[in-house]
Parts: structure tokens; C-alpha cells; sequence
């Protein structure tokens, strides 16, 4: 059985790939994660007990353990998804992410070149390294521009978009200069399982099962294009496994929504699912507040490329990711509660 490794595996949407391709494929999986706050190994408590599971807690930035995990465990490729990720994070504090997505994605492309010179030459050339990154390092679009594609021009304008356009360069240039099997990846906005408590979906739904205020930003009018993560677990592993070496791969969900409408169907659906007692409707908690700055207005992507070269495209229509979402959520406080209490803590102590 072949091995990958898998960075970032303990997060959202890296767990959702490990468990993808636990489920599906007789892989060996090396999965590398420096368990920061938004890890969670039970995210991958399905595989956590296989001889064919592997977690190895190292941090990406550090070189001589990127080298040790390869040499030990001879992998035909990585998967690279660690990366901070949160655009109110990197706004607040960008250093942590210039030096995670950044410095740790150069550290870890140079691992893999070194020990793809120690393979033989047909081995050498399939390990691949599959960069994955995010649809905000094409800048934003208007009302009615076309969504992102490929071939659009990069226009970053978070620090958290700027280190991943800065990452993305550095795997193109691994490819060009030093002939890297590389292929890229750009996705839209995810949602589902797992997801950790400060984006925006199970934020909404925590903050509305506490009785507590719901906050949009500005008017709620920006726009994104949401996806469901198991469908872009599917997309990974067909791009790692069939995509073409050097290309890049856009992967969205075909549902745009904007903000103040997804937050309109969270309320709808929880008032189904688990209305309040005091009988009234959970939109009464929205509130609207000061806008964030750069607020890009709108993420879109179109697919076409992957559909054609890959035969791949969404599963789950928004309407029943997200119920299926909200449904998970509520069955699962166990898993987001922990959260929730500490966040309160270090509010209490600050």
C-alpha cells in the first residue's frame, strides 16, 4: 500500500480528506499537524486506531522534522493544506501568517525536493505535491463579474489572502525552476462537519443556540460561494491523483449566497429543527455591526476545468449540505462546546 502525507490533517478541511481517503482507498496516511487551536484529532477518530493512520505532531516551518516524517515514511506525495486561515485572525495579528502559509510552505516545498532527489528516477517523477489554497487570492469581484477562474489575475487584499498568493508563487516556482511534480488547487468558501467555532456558519449556529446576538458585518450584502468540504475532499483527491503536473484547479460550489441570506436559512432551519422556547424566531437575534476592513464583496468560482479534465463537480445542493450541517451541529455538542468554554475563559481572564 502506497503512502501520502497529509498536512494540516487534524483541521477542517484537511480531516475531511483524511477521512475521504481512509474510506475510499487502501492509502497509507501520514497525517502532519502541529495541533494549534483550531486541530482536533477526534475529527479523524475513525481512522485514529488503523495500522494505516499515522499522526506525526510537527510544525511545517521546521525543516529538519519535514525531512525526517519523508525519509521515514517514503511517500508518493503530499497533500498541503496547513495554513492559517482565518481573515479576522490575520488582520488582527498577520506575522503568524506570513510565517505559517509562507515560510512554512517554502520550508516544506524544499523538503520535498530534497527527498524527491533521493528517489529513483520513475519515482521522482510522480511524487507530486498538491498546494491547496483559497479562491480570495483573485482579489474581489463585483455584482455582476464573471466568477474566478485559473487564468485570473491574482489581487489579494487581506494578509490572510496575501500569504496564500505569496504560497501559491512558491509552488508554481518549485515546478518551474526545479521541475516539481505540482499541482494546484483554489476553492471557495467551505461549510459542514467540524468546522471550527469561528467561522461563520457554526458561529451563527452557536451563537444562536445561546441566545446570544448574531452578528453580520455592515449589511450582510457581501457575497460568497459556498462548498460543501465533503465535496472538496472528492475534488483533492481527484486533483492529486489525476490532475496534470504545473496546472491549477478552481473548485466551487455553484452557490453563491450572501451573507445576511445564509445566516436568513441558518435561523429557518434551526427554528425547524430546534425551536426556541420562547417561541420566537432565532432571526430576532441578527444584529448588524461595523464592517471589517477590506471587506472583499464577493468570492465566486466556476468550475468548468474540473469538470471537464476530471469529471468532477458538487454532490450536495446548498439546501441539503446545509440542513445536513445544522443538523450535525445540533447532534454534536460534545465536539464544539469545549470550544465555546474556553473562548469564554480566556474572555473572563483577559
Amino acid at each position: 500500500m502506497a503512502t501520502i502525507c497529509i498536512t494540516g490533517g487534524c483541521g477542517f478541511i484537511g480531516s475531511a480528506l483524511v477521512r475521504h481517503v481512509f474510506a475510499t482507498t487502501d492509502f497509507n496516511i501520514v497525517n502532519i499537524d502541529a495541533l494549534t487551536y483550531a486541530a482536533n484529532p477526534s475529527n479523524v477518530a475513525e481512522a485514529a486506531h488503523s495500522p494505516r493512520y499515522t499522526l506525526v505532531q510537527a510544525d511545517i516551518t521546521d525543516g529538519n522534522a519535514m525531512r525526517e516524517v519523508l525519509r521515514t515514511h517514503k511517500p508518493i506525495g503530499i497533500i498541503h493544506l496547513a495554513a492559517e486561515s482565518h481573515v479576522d485572525r490575520s488582520i488582527d495579528g498577520p506575522a503568524a501568517f506570513i510565517h505559517t502559509n509562507v515560510l512554512g510552505t517554502s520550508v516544506l516545498l524544499e523538503a520535498a525536493r530534497d527527498y524527491a532527489r533521493t528517489l529513483p528516477e520513475t519515482e521522482r517523477t510522480a511524487f507530486r505535491f498538491h498546494h491547496v489554497s483559497t479562491d480570495e487570492v483573485f482579489g474581489a469581484l463585483g455584482p455582476t463579474d464573471a466568477p474566478f477562474t485559473e487564468t485570473t489575475p491574482y489581487a489579494p487584499r487581506s494578509p490572510y489572502s496575501a500569504s496564500k498568493a505569496a504560497s501559491d508563487m512558491l509552488a508554481h516556482a518549485w515546478y518551474h525552476t526545479y521541475g516539481l511534480n505540482v499541482v494546484l488547487s483554489n476553492c471557495s468558501n467551505n461549510y459542514g462537519p467540524y468546522q471550527y467555532p469561528e467561522k461563520l456558519i457554526p458561529i451563527t449556529l452557536i451563537r444562536a443556540l445561546h441566545g446570544q446576538p448574531i452578528q453580520i458585518y455592515g449589511k450582510g450584502a457581501n457575497i460568497r460561494d459556498w462548498l460543501h468540504v465533503a465535496d472538496h475532499a472528492e475534488a483533492l483527491w481527484q486533483v492529486f491523483t489525476r490532475g496534470k503536473t504545473g496546472e491549477s484547479y478552481a473548485i466551487g460550489g455553484n452557490a453563491e449566497r450572501s451573507n445576511v441570506s445564509l445566516v436568513q436559512n441558518l435561523c429557518t432551519l434551526l427554528d425547524d429543527l430546534a425551536p426556541r422556547q420562547n417561541g420566537t424566531p432565532y432571526s430576532s437575534l441578527i444584529t448588524f455591526v461595523e464592517d471589517r476592513a477590506g471587506h472583499d464583496f464577493r468570492y465566486a468560482i466556476n468550475p468548468a476545468k474540473i469538470k471537464a479534465e476530471l469529471g468532477w463537480q458538487p454532490r450536495y445542493t446548498f439546501e441539503a449540505g446545509l440542513r445536513e450541517t445544522v443538523q450535525w451541529y445540533l447532534g454534536n455538542q460534545a465536539w464544539w462546546q469545549p470550544t465555546v468554554d474556553l473562548a469564554t475563559q480566556r474572555l473572563g481572564n483577559a
